[in-house]
């Protein structure tokens, strides 16, 4: 076993494990610690405790130490030096006519390299761009293309259920979302209504998917034929997958029908599930979501 705390660096990020050394440590706290990227001030999320050495990879690089006011002071310090860098940075690549949007700039806490983080449509050809900032910069540049997803993770927003996005806020990492999980919750597949801030398929969409693919399997499909505990035949008209009742339309005496709400244990029914109805332009659309999704990986941003 081996004694770790777990250390993140930007809000939502990943989590890294550090030796917490000879320091009394406590969640909360502000460390120094030395990654791949150089010195780095971090904030504890988990306070120490033995993991397995599998889960760590070694070797373990211990906490530099605790940081200090001074330590503080250098961050904000980084943080007003971050703003100028960008907008210089915007200079430049509107100087160079770049097709390329710059998403933030940020210093690592020593100083040792500016890290700006951009959006484009294809490959860019920065070569010059670099070597601009480097002559005004006088340190390490690096210019890290990063998808839409990680654009919206660093800048935030609300989403359409009024609360702040996941992504800003807690997901240290984009979960695979598809169309699929959206016709298993039944929602509507009008790209529109199923997509997030950043354009691609919400997130959120995977944190229902286990519980309605449990549900769904015990439901029959809208448009299944059925038979009720009362020995009548119909047709399901609606779900109500949540609380497992099922509204069919059955087949009375003289030609008559009626809509009947049972419970799905009350009928008998051959599961199968059936594809939604799908206008040809939504399709379109849906199909173009699926490509993006599958094309673009999620980036690191957080490469320590």
């Amino acid at each position: 076993m081996t004694k770790v705390i777990g250390v993140r660096f930007r809000t939502a990020g990943k989590i890294y494990f550090f030796s917490p050394g000879e320091f009394e440590i406590k969640q909360g706290d502000h460390v120094i610690v030395e990654t791949a990227r150089g010195i780095e001030y971090g904030r504890v999320v988990s306070a120490p405790k033995e993991v397995d050495d599998d889960s760590v990879i070694q070797p373990l690089k211990s906490v530099i130490r605790i940081a200090t006011e001074q330590d503080e002071k250098t961050v904000e310090k980084n943080r007003q030096k971050e703003k100028e860098a960008f907008k210089i940075c915007q200079e430049k690549i509107r100087k160079h006519g770049l097709d390329m949007k710059l998403i933030e700039a940020e210093y690592t806490f020593d100083n040792n390299k500016v890290l700006f983080y951009f959006t484009a449509d294809g490959r860019i050809d920065f070569r010059e761009l670099v070597k601009d900032l480097a002559a005004v910069f006088r340190t390490r540049i690096e210019l890290r293309q990063i998808g839409v997803r990680d654009e919206t993770k660093i800048r935030g927003g609300i989403g359409i259920c009024g609360r702040p996005l996941c992504c800003s806020t807690y997901l240290t990492e984009f979960a695979a979302v598809s169309i699929k999980m959206a016709k298993e919750q039944n929602l509507s597949l009008n790209p529109t209504k199923i997509s997030g801030v950043c354009g691609r398929l919400m997130c959120c969409l995977t944190n229902e998917e286990e519980t309605y693919e449990v549900l769904n399997s015990q439901l029959p499909s809208v448009g299944d034929n059925v038979t009720t505990s009362d020995g009548l035949t119909g047709t399901v008209h609606s779900l109500s997958v949540l609380r497992g009742l099922v509204k069919v339309i059955v087949n009375l005496e003289n030609d008559e029908k009626e809509i009947r709400e049972y419970k799905a244990d009350d009928l008998k029914f051959r599961p199968r599930r059936k594809k939604q109805k799908v206008s040809k332009e939504e399709q379109k659309k849906l199909a173009a979501l699926e490509r993006m999704e599958k094309k673009e990986g999620a980036s690191k941003l957080d490469d320590k």
